[in-house]
């Protein structure tokens, strides 16, 4: 992924006829594939002068992408030491890594071996983290409103942006009351499109944790601004209600 440039005249002639890409773009390419590299050389084998090369470079090593490296004369026979570039932390972050690519091609060959059963145990096995930091932290005797918190809190802490909002809160009728689980982040958001059962097994984790049936609103991977999961309140209290009147 490169930042696009405006070609100057006098680069003009360098950039192939039908070529998407912009001479600065070929100065960064020539620096990551050829690094540490000197203008010169740069400019040899992209038939641009010493100057225009430079002007680039210096672009480049103002935002950060690239930066100079000294080569001695003891590592380039006698003469004065020489500046050769080299691609940047930043520069390589902004070039962009295909995880998402690889992560779906792992899924692909994961479920090619070992069917769906397969895929489902690994996504399980990505949300087993969220249900042992639930299990550390919630007490004994938890009310549902425990749960509820200690799940969201968790989700939280593990770079989920959950917060919880109220439903139904002044309706007459218990069974309408409920919770909402949002979660304003995803960290596989991509990965979950293409692999609808991660947002299966979290949901089964949501109502296996908080021991009552959740429903899912929303989700980030089908075009949900948030993840919104339903929470019933009111069926947990009524079961309780009933309970007490039947020990009666």
């Amino acid at each position: 992924m490169f930042t696009k440039f405006a070609e100057t005249p006098s680069d003009k002639s360098t950039s192939g006829s039908g070529s998407a890409k912009t001479t600065r773009q070929k100065v960064m390419h020539a620096v990551l594939s050829q690094g540490p590299v000197s203008a010169a050389t740069i400019g040899k084998n992209l038939n641009l002068t010493a100057a225009a090369v430079r002007r680039h470079l210096d672009a480049l090593e103002e935002e950060g992408l690239v930066e100079v490296k000294v080569v001695s004369g003891s590592q380039r026979g006698a003469g004065r030491p020489s500046r050769r570039y080299v691609v940047t932390q930043r520069g390589q972050v902004q070039l962009g890594d295909d995880y998402l690519g690889v992560a779906k091609d792992a899924m692909i060959a994961l479920r090619e071996l070992g069917g769906q059963d397969a895929l489902r145990g690994f996504a399980r096995n990505y949300f087993s983290k969220v249900e042992q930091r639930f299990h550390e932290e919630i007490g004994e005797d938890s009310t549902l409103n425990d749960r509820i918190q200690t799940l969201t809190r968790v989700l939280a802490e593990l770079g989920f942006a959950a917060t919880t909002r109220r439903a139904g809160r002044t309706a007459k009728v218990t069974t309408l009351r409920a919770a909402q689980i949002c979660q304003g982040h995803c960290p596989i958001q991509e990965l979950a499109g293409e692999f609808p059962l991660f947002c299966e097994e979290e949901t089964d984790l949501f109502a296996r944790l908080l021991e009552v049936d959740v429903r899912r609103l929303a989700t980030m991977p089908t075009g949900g601004h948030v993840c919104n999961t339903h929470v019933p309140l009111g069926r947990a209290a009524h079961a309780s209600l009933r309970a007490a009147t039947s020990a009666r």
